[in-house]
């Protein structure tokens, strides 16, 4: 069975259905083995709060997710927040259905934004880096729009979070890009796509190993790549400490 030497975090947008204090849900995770979480935004805390509990749980923070708005609009509040909770990995982790393009100039532009984005949390002693969904494997021109992205910025001011199952539910090659950016990928999401017929979720999501995604394959790759954490995450998992619980024990050889 495969099994990873790289730390576990969980995003907690897994666990954003639970309906429990986020002391609690800290608590879970800690107890299943994870040492770390990836946060989204401050969920609703200030970061002296956010500090207790996790020091109580013995839990760092991975990276966050903090939207590109709220970050271009708030930046020294957004750093300052997140500086206070001793992360420097911040993550661009969905881009609005208004703001993606339909061509291969228009995602070069999102990389021009997301550089000087970079080159700001560069200069404040942060790492920028960007998380994908299935739409950046749309090809134009003959790359894909995440190539776009990333070939046209910086790698200094710019890193990448590849999204295994959602870079190969978009027809991409997971394996083909983890190399393609070694080097640029500090944070990693493992998630699964269910096999055939398998599924009961929607979105054809699968807790890490219980799916049809290559792990023998793709945890050396991941680890080659120069990923610091692996992250595990579900978008809609239907028992989400299940999942985690699950998914930790593959990652593990469980």
């Amino acid at each position: 069975m495969p099994s990873t030497s790289l730390p576990l975090a969980v995003q907690l947008y897994t666990l954003r259905k639970l309906e429990e204090p986020f002391d609690t849900m800290l608590a879970d995770v800690a107890e299943i083995g994870y040492t770390g979480v990836e946060t989204v935004d401050n969920h609703g805390l200030t970061a002296d709060e956010m500090r207790a509990m996790l020091d109580k749980h013995q839990l760092q923070v991975a990276s966050s997710h903090v939207g590109m708005a709220a970050l271009e609009d708030n930046f020294d509040a957004v750093t300052a927040f997140n500086r206070a909770v001793d992360n420097q990995m911040l993550v661009i982790p969905w881009l609005p259905l208004p703001l993606r393009p339909q061509d291969a100039a228009g995602w070069r532009a999102i990389g021009g934004r997301l550089d000087r984005l970079g080159r700001r949390c560069q200069d404040a002693g942060m790492k920028l880096i960007y998380h994908n969904h299935d739409f950046e494997m749309t090809r134009y021109d003959g790359k894909l729009a995440i190539e776009w992205i990333l070939d046209s910025v910086d790698p200094e001011n710019l890193g990448f979070e590849p999204d295994l199952a959602w870079i190969a539910a978009g027809g991409a090659d997971p394996l083909a890009l983890l190399s393609e950016y070694s080097g640029r990928c500090p944070r990693v999401h493992a998630k699964d796509l269910a096999r055939p017929g398998e599924s009961d979720n929607e979105k054809d999501l699968a807790d890490v190993g219980y799916g049809r995604l290559d792990w023998d394959a793709l945890l050396p790759a991941i680890e080659n790549a120069g990923a610091e954490w692996l992250i595990v995450e579900h978008d809609l998992p239907p028992d989400p400490l299940d999942s985690i619980r699950r998914s930790y024990g593959f990652l593990h050889g469980e």
